[in-house]
């Protein structure tokens, strides 16, 4: 306890310190120049693009197009498909249900998962055989957050939708990558089997859950893992490299069959949100205020602090140095490259068509990016990233 009340008093004497910041209208207004370069050199097709201060949106911008044959306009309240960005508002539900005593995030995932028990390893190769073997310790609700536990196997295409229930069945009986909390290794199968978890523990739906304990109280009306007809005709279409990575041709978001309303369509807890600009920054606000929002106690202070320090210790995490992981966020440890602009302790997520949301403890500051760009390559790391960040972060300095 000692060691989270350490953590709360860093993370409130960070968020003390925004009161020396401002921000600055006239580099603001830089910002949807500066996005439109890469419409215009057809690296997106277009881009909501938000900045916040102390609680308050000081830029909401739009650039480009959200159908490129139809010419239809970007608009600040355009859906998009947020892939990994759904990954933080999981762990959040993970942790809700820890400050009510139902769990710990050092449980070990076969209490909640007896499916679990018995799991094995990878070992040695011999005789061009590749030995299974017992691992150390069974994985925990804290190494699925981290993407410390070495859960990583691919769905076979079974020409239907698996369930969550279904799909957990099956990483619990494949063996893991590397011992638990030995190294980093990406884990979409940890974070559905969390929400998984979630599921069991609350004994009702996980999108149920998010809705009723998350959506609801911060006004996210916009987020859904079902878009409905009136949303679908306001998603943000999605568009990758065409012939010779030269324009632009659209593509569909990868994971879906059929209706994006369809909700006989598993709510997937590692990538299956759509959402707004507006809608996430809602649920940063939150983060920032300690887990405050409208006056409701969504979050312990205490909890945030844990969520958005690094809990990866010095393993080597992220896509982009200077990395961590906290709970279910990336944390800048060491501001460097794309992430120069940014505070330490910094705390975010992105997602695989290239959005983009952090929130900065330091200047109380958000900054959101929201395309439908696939096969960007690492879009972490991406110049478009990069240019967003320098420009927004340089107006609230």
């Amino acid at each position: 306890m000692k060691f989270i009340s350490r953590l709360a008093a860093v993370w409130l004497s960070l968020a003390l310190t925004a009161a020396v910041f401002a921000a600055d209208a006239a580099k603001l207004a830089a910002i949807p120049p500066a996005i439109q370069k890469f419409v215009d050199d057809e690296t997106i097709a277009g881009a909501v693009t938000l900045v916040s201060h102390k609680g308050k949106v000081v830029a909401l911008d739009t650039v480009g197009y959200a159908d490129l044959a139809a010419k239809r306009p970007m608009k600040a309240d355009n859906l998009f498909w947020i892939a990994s960005m759904t990954k933080p508002i999981t762990a959040v539900s993970v942790l809700m249900l820890q400050e009510e005593g139902k769990l710990s995030v050092d449980d070990p995932v076969e209490r909640f998962l007896p499916e679990f028990k018995g799991q094995m390893i990878f070992g040695a190769r011999t005789n061009n055989q590749l030995i299974l073997k017992k691992p150390g310790r069974p994985i925990t609700l804290h190494d699925l957050l981290t993407h410390t536990s070495g859960l990583n196997v691919e769905i076979p295409d079974l020409n239907r939708e698996l369930t969550l229930a279904e799909r957990v069945l099956y990483y619990s009986q494949q063996p893991l990558q590397f011992e638990p909390g030995s190294k980093w290794q990406y884990s979409n199968p940890g974070i559905n089997t969390l929400g998984r978890i979630v599921e069991i523990v609350a004994k009702k739906p996980y999108a149920q859950f998010l809705e009723e304990r998350l959506f609801q109280p911060l006004g996210m009306k916009e987020t859904t893992f079902w878009p409905s007809t009136a949303q679908v005709h306001r998603l943000a279409k999605s568009y990758g490299p065409g012939p010779g990575n030269k324009g632009l041709v659209e593509t569909n978001v990868w994971f879906i069959r059929g209706s994006l309303s369809d909700r006989t369509r598993p709510a997937l807890p590692a990538g299956g949100l759509f959402s707004t600009a507006s809608d996430i920054a809602k649920f940063y606000q939150m983060m920032l205020h300690g887990g405050k929002a409208d006056g409701k106690l969504l979050l312990k202070t205490e909890t945030v602090a844990l969520m958005t320090t690094t809990q990866s210790g010095d393993i080597k995490t992220g896509f982009v140095d200077g990395m961590s992981w906290g709970l279910g966020f990336q944390v800048v440890k060491e501001p460097l490259g794309v992430n120069a602009p940014l505070s330490p302790g910094t705390f975010g997520h992105g997602g695989a068509y290239g959005t983009q949301s952090w929130g900065d403890p330091q200047t109380q500051a958000i900054y959101i990016l929201m395309i439908q760009r696939a096969r960007l390559g690492n879009s972490d790391g991406s110049d478009l990233r990069k240019t967003f960040q320098e420009t927004a972060a340089g107006a609230v300095r």
